[in-house]
């Protein structure tokens, strides 16, 4: 997570990790991979639809939440190795919960995605580990919050590399 361990991370640490910007043409090709319901995919059928005109697919926008994610995560590890410094390693997520897409997103849009450091735990049936949830949000172009979700991951210990 940032390339930071369980004791480096601190709770109201923030990021910006990058914008995604929605381009006609990737919304359309996402949407028939992946979501293909009219309103994502054409544009008569979007204009009569709740969204009034063509839409991104909200798995779309959660993907571009995970493309920033990655790319600053990577900048982080590459900026720790550059220093010589050990990396932590990867932990998995439980999951996430809080779900939200709070605005549409449509061609044209870019949207800034951020996550936050809300709570952590020590775990004590895995020692070499650590528990971090994290808030994350995406605002629009116009500074509305158009996407969000709670989500854990478990974080190495600094101090499980003697063990």
């Amino acid at each position: 997570m940032m390339g930071l361990y369980y004791e480096e991370s601190e709770i109201g640490q923030k990021w910006r990790l990058g914008s995604y910007h929605f381009t006609r043409e990737a919304v359309l090709r996402f949407a028939r991979a992946y979501d293909p319901q009219v309103f994502h995919i054409d544009d008569d059928a979007a204009a009569e639809s709740h969204f009034g005109r063509l839409a991104a697919s909200g798995w779309h926008t959660a993907s571009g939440w995970m493309r920033c994610y990655v790319e600053a995560d990577d900048t982080a590890r590459k900026a720790r190795i550059a220093q010589g410094d050990v990396l932590p390693e990867h932990g998995p997520s439980p999951g996430v919960t809080n779900l939200k897409w709070i605005k549409p997103v449509y061609p044209g849009d870019t949207v800034t995605y951020w996550m936050e450091i809300t709570a952590k735990r020590e775990m004590a049936s895995r020692p070499r580990w650590g528990l971090a949830t994290k808030h994350s949000e995406g605002f629009n172009q116009n500074g509305e919050l158009v996407f969000a979700f709670d989500g854990k991951v478990m974080v190495q210990r600094k101090s499980a590399l003697s063990l």
